[in-house]
């Protein structure tokens, strides 16, 4: 874990890494800076888990601090060190993890950093939340999930022949010749697919992906053949509009 000191003071400084090195041995590297301007400097170069920040400094308070980075450019925790304790509520506001007053208790320097290394370890399982969840957002573009007893099936769009209603229920028949029973209604199928135009519901108990239509029959009303066999019913009102679909895109 990296560590910066921002404190014009070298004595201060000193200190600071003497604690850390008797008290923090989770902490590896520490770099150092006299004041702001160049302890920001050092802050984007290394990328710290933990600065620990003098506030009354000459040039630049460490409250401004903030100041130089875009709001998603702080990805680091705060610890003030000061030996005026009349900053503690603006240092708080600036969601500061602690705010340690000179001369520093080792003690509260430890809990300091052992709550700073809470908040990062919660930092890190968030991000890695977050990347999980932009993958499986990616994943759901193509594909979805059909939840069966024995767990989840990932199932590409394209894999999918159709929806049949059947009760509380819908059956999903599959290129693989495989189908399966899954405890949803076809409703959340629709809705669920509904920005999908290679879906389409030509009757209350079907959803058809149109990729694997192979043919139109007349015979009985109008009915669809399937590539797996299955016919699927048009209904009455969806005939015009289906067959508008057909004279408009061949």
């Amino acid at each position: 874990m990296k560590a910066i000191i921002i404190d014009d003071e070298n004595k201060a400084r000193r200190l600071i890494i003497t604690l850390v090195k008797e008290h923090c041995t989770e902490i590896t590297i520490i770099s150092e800076a006299a004041d702001l301007e160049s302890g920001v400097a050092l802050i984007k170069e290394h990328q710290p888990q933990i600065v620990f920040l003098d506030i009354e400094m000459p040039g630049h308070s460490g409250l401004e601090i903030l100041d130089f980075f875009e709001p998603g450019e702080v990805n680091f925790q705060i610890i003030f060190i000061t030996a005026y304790n009349e900053y503690a509520v603006q240092a708080f506001k600036l969601s500061a993890v602690d705010y340690l007053l000179k001369p520093i208790d080792s003690n509260e320097f430890k809990n300091a950093v052992a709550k700073a290394q809470k908040e990062i370890e919660k930092t890190s399982i968030n991000t890695k939340l977050d990347d999980l969840k932009k993958v499986f957002q990616q994943l759901s573009l193509n594909k979805m999930i059909l939840e069966i007893p024995k767990g989840i099936l990932f199932v590409s769009h394209d894999d999918i022949i159709l929806f049949e209603a059947d009760g509380m229920y819908t059956k999903v028949y599959m290129k693989n010749n495989d189908s399966q029973l899954i405890c949803k209604p076809l409703r959340h199928f629709v809705d669920q697919l509904h920005e999908k135009p290679i879906f389409y519901k030509p009757h209350r108990s079907f959803l058809i992906n149109l990729k694997y239509i192979k043919e139109l029959s007349k015979k009985d009303g109008l009915h669809l053949i399937m590539e797996n066999n299955k016919t699927v019913p048009i209904a009455k009102e969806k005939k015009e509009e289906f067959l508008q679909f057909i004279q408009d895109i061949f």
